[in-house]
């Protein structure tokens, strides 16, 4: 356990950051599923609007080093491709 009142901070301090770092992983997985949701089920409205809005949070989170700027946009990349593909296919 942390001795010093600067390691207990920082203790306290790394709790609170993971908490927060956790939840913006969460939501960054969320904004992916909601996409392949809406491709599932077929809608392209839907899909097209849905994956406009994981965009910009698939985006933040990078900016916010969550998660590293390729992986972000590796996600992006396949979920327009799969959206495009859907659209095609009708």
């Amino acid at each position: 356990m942390a001795n010093s009142a600067q390691a207990r901070k920082r203790a306290r301090q790394a709790a609170k950051a993971n908490s927060h770092n956790s939840a913006l992983r969460s939501k960054f997985r969320t904004a992916i599923k909601a996409v392949r949701k809406a491709i599932d089920a077929g809608d392209q409205a839907k899909a097209a609007e849905v994956l406009k809005a994981a965009g910009k949070t698939l985006d933040i989170i990078a900016d916010k080093k969550i998660v590293h700027k390729n992986k972000a946009a590796r996600n992006k990349s396949r979920l327009a491709a799969a959206v495009k593909a859907m659209q095609a296919a009708q």
